[in-house]
């Protein structure tokens, strides 16, 4: 992806290239939030399962 050699946006900061560590907390972050929403969403529609599927295919 050509999304880690865009420039910096914003015009606040420090002016430097942010680090590869700096890039993965800001995207962990960004997906904790999602997956947090994703899940308040399910529960308030009722729409997560009690046990956990199956896999398909047979028995093991």
């Amino acid at each position: 992806m050509s999304e880690e050699f865009d420039p910096p946006m914003g015009g606040g900061g420090t002016g430097r290239p942010k680090g590869l560590l700096e890039q993965m907390e800001e995207l962990m972050a960004a997906l904790n939030a999602d997956l947090s929403a994703l899940d308040a969403d399910l529960q308030s529609t009722g729409g997560a399962r009690s046990a956990p599927p199956t896999a398909e295919g047979g028995t093991v």
